[in-house]
């Protein structure tokens, strides 16, 4: 058992009987997360993260395996008695009464001193950025004010960890992601654990410290944003995580570290591999769309990966320009170019042009 960890699970799973026959919602799982992270829960519907969190919550039995809160075994521990609290999408204010009563609410509940109460009302009321509306009513206010009154009306009890489920869902998108970063920032500030559960990739890279990308009930990849991001573990999570190109093929050649794919005359993807990689060995290569040039000119040095192929679609994104090619490998690959020094584009439909890339920007899936 990890000391440092603020949630650990030790081989927990679920299983449900739907229609007499067994469904693995989540298979056998290990986990710890540490005190003061900002840990996410990705994957699509279905995939076991909200499952998993209800477990975390108390609201579902595992099957089998150990929930431990703060080193101590919570598994069969009631819901009321673990010392945590959770966020729905749902809001769940009581709609009659004030903001300052729905923060208040728990506090009451425990018969904490008025004075004692009205402080930490107030300072929390103060992180969230609602002061001046303690009198305001749920209907008067607007979605994501609600969401910062479900917030502090959670934070304002102390819990060893927060637990929020697709907490953003109901807002629209501008909201949304302004909400993100208040998160962020809210979960820095009271310094207590956050596990979010979400199916938006870009929720979980703005504001995690680490994500687990689920998909039936497994872990697909543990880590960092940028771990997730730039180094899939899986094809899974190379689509799933923003937009990849993913390309196969044998190994035409290793050499100090660098293995060779070969498509026709001129046509390489350089890719970096680790030792035990051998001239032959089929690899699968992710390769993100920010990281190609698009060039209608034949590159002038021989350096890194070159294709070349035909313009399919052109979609204008307004920071960016979005290239649909079909390369001579036959593979349809994805180009974001940033508009950031002509509003032109650098190639219409049916153009024949190169794509280029450094080796480094090339990632091996599956391969450790």
């Amino acid at each position: 058992m990890d000391d440092r960890a603020a949630i650990e699970l030790d081989g927990v799973h679920k299983e449900f009987v739907v229609h007499g026959e067994t469904v693995q919602a989540v298979r056998p799982l290990d986990l710890a997360i540490g005190k003061g992270e900002f840990f996410s829960l990705l994957g699509p519907s279905g995939c076991g993260k909200t499952t998993t969190m209800r477990m975390i919550a108390g609201f579902e039995e595992p099957t089998g395996g150990t929930v431990y809160l703060d080193g101590r075994d919570v598994t069969n521990v009631s819901p009321n008695k673990r010392d945590v609290n959770m966020v729905f999408q749902s809001y769940a204010l009581f709609p009659h009464l004030s903001t300052y009563q729905n923060v208040a609410f728990g506090l009451e509940r425990k018969k904490v001193a008025k004075a004692e109460i009205r402080r930490r009302v107030g300072e929390m009321l103060e992180i969230v950025s609602l002061t001046g509306m303690e009198k305001r009513s749920p209907r008067e206010m607007s979605g994501g004010q609600q969401q910062r009154v479900a917030l502090a009306r959670a934070l304002v009890n102390g819990p060893r960890a927060l637990l929020l489920d697709e907490p953003l869902g109901a807002l629209d998108l501008k909201l949304r992601q302004q909400m993100q970063t208040e998160l962020k920032r809210i979960q820095r500030e009271v310094g207590i654990t956050f596990v979010y559960v979400t199916h938006d990739q870009g929720e979980a890279l703005t504001m995690s410290d680490r994500i687990a990308v689920m998909q039936a009930g497994r872990i697909e990849q543990l880590g960092s944003p940028r771990e997730i991001y730039e180094k899939p573990a899986t094809r899974f999570v190379a689509g799933f995580i923003g937009t990849s190109n993913l390309l196969d093929g044998p190994a035409g050649s290793v050499d100090d570290g660098i293995a060779v794919l070969t498509y026709g005359p001129g046509e390489r993807v350089l890719v970096p591999v680790p030792d035990g990689v051998r001239p032959g060995d089929p690899l699968e290569v992710s390769v993100r769309p920010e990281k190609i040039d698009l060039g209608r000119d034949e590159p002038a040095t021989a350096g890194g990966s070159v294709l070349t192929g035909v313009v399919t679609d052109v979609v204008y994104h307004g920071t960016s320009t979005n290239y649909t090619v079909k390369t001579a490998a036959g593979a349809d690959l994805v180009v974001f170019d940033q508009n950031a020094y002509s509003a032109e584009d650098l190639a219409e439909p049916g153009d024949r042009v190169f794509l280029t890339w450094s080796a480094q920007h090339s990632y091996p899936i599956g391969v450790r």
